[in-house]
């Protein structure tokens, strides 16, 4: 492989920045008068849990933030270390204490310790033993327990935009010490475009994918030429953020449903396929269908409900890939007809009068009596059939409630 020699080290991790100059991205966290800037170079770097997507930076930025205030930095991953794994670190963290040296106390997808092992880091942040940095995928908010969170700077880390992975990729293409720099490789404008458009804001992904294409291109007859077919070769599949059991779960299925409420079918189908490329179960997505027919066309269009149904025992016979044949066109139909929320309302303002006001018992003349002693003490009596006199009007609700009116008729169009 002629100008390609085999690195140990992935082009990945030989390019990760060492200082805040080579960071690339998060401006809005790192640029020249962020807070969290200033408080790493002036060494007053509080513990903290990075929360962002895979390749935004964050394990680049707790060694950044350990090499600059010179601290020891413990990588621990909590997908494979316990109790036992802290307890050693903190013995030499304090040991090197003594010594006059700090240490950074770094775990990767903090989400993954239990509560029990989350707990067993709070007596080292509070003393000072350490100085913690979580990352995670996850929110916080719900992946990482209320005493270490309040104990813990969060700092939001977003996807790095097109022009961030770009500058990555032509840097490890230029750099002749870490990068690509004596491959003698070059990088089509085509294939460029294509890599930095799949890698989806992840730097890790477009640096891999970099480094299989230029083994490969090395490996040819004198071909040089990185070409967009070999990037997509490379890449295999589009960089994807979605995840089933996290945000985007939440975030995409919410842009789904309030596309299809402001009968905006386009953003609807482009929701959908969004979930359908993530690998979302599809009776998730049809369940939520059932939901909104009633709750957001309801009476406007009764035909919604039954055409929800119909796509989500469809796509349960049918299977995926095909199934997203009945989730669009349940999709199309109801982001396409009339709305109407007068179900939910109605419901809801029944259900408040419920809650609110005293439960009487059912009125006599609407009770059964199916039997004589009941009969006799007067249930069902009074009781006007609707089918054969629909011109008596009787009290249906508790007396208390007599006049209450939950349902307005929807006005003729």
């Amino acid at each position: 492989m002629l100008g390609f020699a085999r690195q140990e080290r992935p082009l990945a991790a030989r390019m990760r920045p060492r200082t805040l100059d080579e960071f690339v991205g998060q401006d809005d966290l790192l640029g020249p008068t962020r807070a969290l800037r200033a408080a790493i170079e002036r060494d007053a770097v509080p513990s903290m849990i990075l929360w962002g997507p895979p390749g935004s930076g964050k394990t680049t930025l707790a060694h950044i933030v350990a090499r600059s205030t010179g601290a020891h930095f413990e990588g621990l991953t909590a997908v494979s270390a316990g109790v036992a794994d802290l307890r050693r670190v903190v013995s030499e963290a304090k040991a090197r204490g003594r010594l006059g040296t700090r240490t950074v106390l770094f775990i990767d997808e903090i989400h993954r310790f239990n509560k029990a092992q989350q707990d067993a880091v709070l007596p080292y942040v509070e003393d000072g033993t350490v100085t913690f940095i979580g990352a995670t995928t996850e929110n916080p908010s719900f992946e990482v327990n209320s005493a270490l969170l309040s104990r813990a700077r969060v700092f939001v880390l977003h996807p790095l935009s097109d022009d961030d992975v770009g500058a990555i990729v032509d840097s490890a293409l230029a750099d002749t010490e870490r990068g690509l720099g004596n491959s003698g490789v070059r990088l089509a404008d085509e294939a460029r475009r294509l890599l930095v458009t799949l890698a989806n804001g992840d730097a890790r992904t477009a640096l891999n994918a970099l480094e299989f294409a230029a083994a490969t291109a090395a490996a040819g007859d004198g071909a040089r030429t990185i070409d967009a077919a070999l990037v997509r070769e490379a890449m295999q599949h589009r960089g994807s953020q979605y995840d089933k059991a996290g945000d985007m779960h939440y975030d995409v299925v919410s842009a789904f449903i309030k596309s299809i409420r402001a009968s905006d079918p386009d953003a609807a189908l482009y929701w959908l396929a969004r979930m359908v490329d993530g690998g979302e179960d599809p009776l998730f997505i049809a369940r939520r269908l059932v939901i909104l027919a009633s709750e957001d066309v309801g009476l406007a269009d009764s035909n919604g409900l039954p055409i929800a149904i119909a796509a989500q025992r469809a796509a349960h016979f049918v299977g995926m890939p095909e199934g997203f044949f009945p989730l669009a066109h349940a999709t199309l139909y109801l982001a396409t007809a009339p709305k109407s929320n007068e179900v939910g309302r109605a419901f809801g303002a029944a259900m408040e009068d419920v809650k609110e006001t005293r439960n009487d018992p059912v009125p006599m003349h609407l009770r059964n009596a199916p039997t004589r002693l009941m009969h006799e003490l007067g249930y069902g009596a009074g009781y006007h059939y609707a089918h054969d006199d629909d011109t008596v009007t009787q009290l249906n609700l508790p007396p208390a409630l007599e006049g209450r009116r939950y349902y307005k008729k929807r006005r003729p169009e």
